[in-house]
């Protein structure tokens, strides 16, 4: 993956996935759109653990990992984890997906049932099916929970309470988003990566704020930039734009990195034979003959459309369509010039008298 420039966009794990992705070579631009933030009153909190010990409940329903386990620490420091632990052996657990289950049984408690599709809104009809008339419901809310859900349990017929453990926050660096949604725009990064809902809706909110909106939708759509969520739920908020985010078929992390890393080596890159070697286009750099070379968006622009030539003269004006910000085809030739000199090969970008630039490749030399 040399060469290649990721955008990550979590907040929570997200050195797992950037360390996986720079151990294969890649360039990462780490840019929360929104972050954890723990409930600001721990005392209310703690107040409502100590109801759930005295009124034990029917059915608890863990919606994430990090707050389940959020949750029992907090008991833990106040000294009520066994009673909180002994009360929820008595329960039915109900578990939002695998990680949820994976923190129920980390804590020594088994689930009653697990949320294949790893949203509420299928624990909610399982327990709807299952009748809820008259039972005490927990539900460890998420983040971004939606109080519809609880409201048809109740409903239903179910004494429901919610417990709050984290919320999501405002982005750490609103600017840094800012700057990486303007990156994907302009084609400057290879792939964004995404690991939750309301993460991936916050980048497309910060983009309709600071008026880069359709440049992101166009980007997303043509391809240009490999668009990965960990999973479907966190690929919802694209597919209502009727976007298809790239989605791996385990919901995990590390199925997440393997298949953005084998997208990139494989499908997403332009790449052309040269009498340098292989060449190849990435979003921030090419790689020519193994060795990766930075390139800023100009002479970026002006390699990929002769690299898309494959060989073929491309006139000055077609190049001047290309370069972002350029009035003149006088800029297209400070452009070739800086192109050259980054490159290391000045003789790789050959001038063809009246007419333009093309690369030079091998005879037989295609694009890829």
């Amino acid at each position: 993956m040399s060469g290649c420039t990721i955008a990550v966009t979590a907040h929570r794990r997200a050195e797992d996935l950037i360390a996986a992705f720079e151990r294969r070579g890649a360039k990462i631009l780490h840019a929360p759109t929104l972050q954890i933030v723990p409930v600001a009153d721990d005392h209310a909190l703690l107040e409502a653990t100590r109801r759930v010990i005295a009124n034990p409940p029917d059915d608890v329903v863990v919606t994430t990992a990090v707050g389940f386990r959020g949750w029992i620490e907090a008991a833990d420091s106040a000294g009520l984890a066994a009673d909180l632990l002994g009360t929820l052996e008595q329960s039915r657990i109900l578990a939002r997906g695998p990680k949820a289950r994976g923190a129920i049984r980390a804590a020594g408690l088994v689930e009653h049932w697990s949320a294949r599709s790893e949203t509420t809104a299928e624990v909610v009809d399982w327990l709807r099916d299952q009748g809820v008339s008259g039972r005490k419901i927990v539900v460890q809310l998420h983040g971004l929970s939606d109080p519809a859900l609880q409201d048809s349990l109740r409903t239903a017929g179910a004494s429901v309470r919610g417990l709050e453990v984290y919320r999501w926050g405002p982005a750490p660096d609103p600017v840094l988003v800012e700057r990486m949604i303007g990156q994907i725009g302009t084609g400057a990064v290879d792939a964004v990566v995404h690991t939750s809902a309301p993460g991936a809706q916050a980048m497309l909110d910060s983009a309709a704020l600071t008026g880069q909106y359709d440049a992101l939708i166009a980007a997303l759509k043509s391809g240009r930039v490999l668009n990965a969520c960990v999973g479907p739920v966190t690929a919802g908020p694209f597919v209502n734009l009727g976007l298809e985010p790239l989605v791996p078929d385990r919901f995990r992390l590390g199925a997440l990195i393997r298949i953005v890393t084998d997208r990139l080596t494989d499908d997403n890159a332009r790449s052309i034979e040269t009498e340098h070697g292989q060449l190849v286009i990435r979003g921030g750099a090419a790689v020519l003959d193994g060795v990766v070379l930075p390139l800023g968006p100009g002479p970026r622009a002006v390699l990929a459309a002769l690299v898309a030539a494959g060989g073929d003269v491309v006139s000055r004006p077609a190049l001047l369509a290309v370069l972002p910000g350029a009035e003149d085809v006088h800029a297209v030739e400070v452009t070739v010039n800086r192109l050259r000199t980054a490159i290391g090969k000045p003789e790789l970008v050959r001038t063809v008298v009246r007419r333009g630039y093309r690369l030079a490749v091998e005879a037989a030399g295609v694009p890829s």
